[in-house]
C-alpha cells in the first residue's frame, strides 16, 4: 500500500506521529526512572535549589536567548540574525565587547551553546547552591553592608540575580581577553565546564553527552525525517571555525574559580585519577586540541599532535591545581622569609598548580589585549557600497585588515596574509572582515551580507556571473546589489580555452557591462561580444554560435564547445 503525499498514519500525519512518539518515549522513560529512584534525586535537588529548580541557569539561558531574538533580530529573522555589529571587534567598540559573549552567528550556533549551558550550568549552580553554607542571616540588617549581606544569603536572590549576574561578568571578561572578532556564549559554557570539572569531573563529561542528546531531540522534533543527496559545495575546515583560545581561557578560568570555591568551603574534591580522566576526555571531545593557523585566503594548517600534547599537559595541571597536596613544594628557611625567592618556595604544590593555570591563561590572553587595541588597517579597494558607516565590496588578493593589523612571524607562519571575497568594513568601529570567502561565492553564485546596529538592519547582496573556458579557467564579474541599485565592483582576468579552432586562440573576458570573446590569430586580436543563444559571431572563417549556456565554434563542418556558462549551487 502506498502512503499519500501527506504520509498519513491512520488519522495522524506521519511527521506528527514521529514527534509524539519521541516525546512519549522520552517522558515515559524519565517518569519511570524517577519513580524507581524513589525521589532521591529530587530530594537532593531541593536541598541545593529553591523548589529543586536551577533558576539561575534558566534565567541565564533565557537572557542569552533574548539577546538573539530581540537585539539581533532573530525573532523576525531566525536564520539571518544581525551579527556583524555584535562581534568583539576592538576595545574602541564597546557595544561589541559587551554583547559579543551573548550573541550568536545563527540558530545552530545559538542552540549548541544553550544546550551546553542547560546541562553544565546546573552543575555549577548545584555546587554553589541557593542556600549559603553559613545559613541565612537571622539578625535584622541595619547598615548597608548588612543589607547587602542579607541579599547575598537570600536563596531567591542567589538563584535569580547573583548567579546570572556572575555569569554576565564572566562573559564580558572572557570577551575582553579573547583574540579576534569573536561571538558566542561558548567561552562561558567552557567556564561552566571547567568549574563543574573541579568538583564532578565524570558528571561533567556526561553532561556534555547530555547536551548532544538535547540537540538530537531538538533536531528530531524539528525535522523528523530528512532526505539528503550529494552535491558540491564550499566548506572551510570545521576546526577553523572554533575559537580555541577563548574556549581554553574559559575552561581554565572555570577550573580556577571552582578550585577556589572548594578550597574556601573545604568541600569534597574528586580523586586525582577521575579528575585527570575527566579533564582529558572533556578537552579532547570538545576539540581543544585543534590548534591551527590561518595562512590567508582559504588555507589553514592544523597542529593536531602538538594540540593533543597540550591537552594532556593541561589535564595534568588541572589535577595539581584542584587536588594537589597543600604541603610546601620546597623546604624554606624560616629565618629568611623576607626573601622573595623564599616566598615563592613557600608555595604549596596545589598553589603552584593554580599559579600555573593563571599564568597560562594570562599568556593566552596577552595577545588579545594587543590585538583588541590595534586598529584595523587598509581601505577597501574600488568604490564599495556604503550603508550608514559600513563599506561593503568584493576584492581579491588584498591584505587582511584584521589579521595583518599586528605584524608577527614565528615557526614559518606570519600574520601578513591576504584575503579574497566579500569584505565588510566600518572605520569608526574598527570592523574589517571577509564575511564571504571567494570560494563560497564561486560555489553559490550569490551571497547576502546583513549589516546594521541596535534597532536597524540592511542588506547588501553580491552576485557572481562567469563563463568558463573549456580546459582553462573562469572569467567572472561580481556585482553588488543594494537599495535597488546594481553595479560591478570586480572583474577577473581573461581566460583562454584549450581548443584551437582553425589556428585561432579563443579567450573569454569579463567587463563591467558584459562578456566578450577574444580571438587571436597571427598576432592579430579581434574582440566581439559573447553571442547570446542562437546568435553568431564570425571571425574570419570560424563562426561562434551561442547555445544553451555555451558557445560553439564551427569550421568546415567541425563543431567544438569553447566556453560554458558557470554553474552555481
Amino acid at each position: 500500500m502506498t502512503l499519500s503525499p501527506a504520509l498519513q498514519f491512520g488519522a495522524v500525519p506521519w511527521a506528527l506521529f514521529q514527534r509524539l512518539f519521541v516525546l512519549l518515549a522520552l517522558l515515559a522513560g524519565l517518569a519511570l526512572a524517577l519513580f524507581l529512584d524513589g525521589g532521591r534525586v529530587t530530594r537532593r535537588l531541593r536541598r541545593r535549589f529553591v523548589f529543586g529548580v536551577p533558576w539561575g541557569s534558566l534565567v541565564t539561558v533565557l537572557g542569552v536567548l533574548a539577546v538573539y531574538l530581540f537585539l539581533q533580530g532573530g525573532f523576525w529573522h531566525w536564520y539571518r540574525p544581525l551579527v556583524i555589529p555584535f562581534r568583539a571587534w576592538s576595545y574602541f567598540d564597546p557595544l561589541g565587547m559587551v554583547v559579543a559573549g551573548f550573541a550568536h552567528a545563527g540558530p545552530a550556533h545559538l542552540l549548541g551553546n544553550l544546550f551546553g549551558a542547560l546541562t553544565l550550568a546546573p552543575i555549577v549552580e548545584y555546587t554553589v547552591g541557593h542556600y549559603p553554607p553559613d545559613g541565612p542571616r537571622l539578625a535584622p540588617a541595619t547598615t548597608l553592608r548588612e543589607r547587602l549581606d542579607a541579599l547575598r544569603r537570600d536563596p531567591v536572590i542567589r538563584a535569580a540575580v547573583l548567579f546570572p549576574l556572575g555569569v554576565a561578568v564572566v562573559g564580558v571578561l572572557l570577551t575582553l581577553f579573547t583574540i579576534g572578532a569573536v561571538i558566542g556564549f561558548s567561552g562561558v559554557v567552557f567556564a561552566f565546564a571547567g568549574f563543574a570539572l573541579a568538583r564532578y569531573p565524570l558528571a561533567t563529561v556526561l553532561a556534555l553527552v547530555g547536551s548532544d542528546v538535547l540537540n538530537l531531540v531538538y533536531n528530531a522534533l524539528q525535522r523528523p525525517t530528512t532526505t539528503a543527496s550529494g552535491r558540491s559545495t564550499f566548506v572551510t575546515p570545521w576546526w577553523a571555525d572554533i575559537a580555541i583560545q577563548g574556549h581554553a581561557i574559559g575552561l581554565l578560568a572555570g577550573v580556577v574559580l571552582g578550585a577556589a570555591l572548594l578550597r574556601q568551603r573545604d568541600a569534597g574534591r574528586p580523586t586525582a585519577l577521575r579528575l585527570w580522566i575527566g579533564g582529558l576526555l572533556l578537552a579532547s571531545s570538545q576539540s581543544l586540541w585543534a590548534v591551527y593557523w590561518y595562512r590567508g585566503g582559504t588555507e589553514y594548517v592544523l597542529y593536531r599532535a602538538a594540540g593533543l600534547g597540550l591537552v594532556a599537559l593541561a589535564a595534568t595541571l588541572i589535577v595539581v591545581a584542584v587536588v594537589g597536596p597543600d604541603r610546601r613544594l620546597l623546604p624554606v628557611d624560616p629565618s629568611d622569609v623576607a626573601d622573595a625567592a623564599d616566598r615563592l618556595r613557600d608555595l604549596s604544590v596545589r598553589q603552584v598548580g593554580v599559579a600555573a593555570l593563571v599564568v597560562i591563561a594570562a599568556l593566552l590572553s596577552g595577545p588579545a589585549v594587543a590585538v583588541n587595541f590595534a586598529a584595523a588597517e587598509g581601505d577597501l579597494p574600488g568604490e564599495p557600497a556604503s550603508v550608514d558607516g559600513y563599506e561593503v565590496t568584493y576584492a581579491e588578493g588584498v591584505p587582511d585588515g584584521m589579521v595583518s593589523a599586528i605584524p608577527f612571524s614565528a615557526f614559518g607562519e606570519t600574520t601578513q596574509v591576504t584575503t579574497s571575497g566579500m569584505i565588510v568594513a566600518n572605520p569608526d568601529r574598527e570592523i574589517w572582515q571577509t564575511v564571504v570567502p571567494k570560494g563560497r561565492l564561486a560555489a553559490n553564485g550569490r551571497a547576502t551580507v546583513v549589516v546594521g546596529g541596535v534597532g536597524w538592519r540592511d542588506t547588501v547582496t553580491a552576485v557572481r556571473q562567469g563563463w568558463s573556458a573549456v580546459g582553462g579557467g573562469t572569467a567572472y564579474r561580481v556585482r553588488l546589489e543594494h537599495d535597488g541599485e546594481r553595479r560591478t565592483v570586480y572583474t577577473s582576468e581573461p581566460v583562454q580555452a584549450e581548443p584551437r579552432v582553425a589556428g585561432q586562440n579563443v579567450s573569454v573576458a569579463a567587463e563591467n557591462d558584459s562578456f566578450y570573446l577574444i580571438v587571436s590569430e597571427n598576432n592579430e586580436t579581434v574582440r566581439r561580444p559573447l553571442p547570446e543563444r542562437n546568435e553568431t559571431v564570425t571571425v574570419r572563417n570560424v563562426t561562434y554560435v551561442g547555445g544553451d549556456g555555451r558557445v560553439i565554434a564551427t569550421h568546415d563542418g567541425t563543431q567544438v564547445t569553447v566556453v560554458r556558462v558557470e554553474r552555481y549551487n
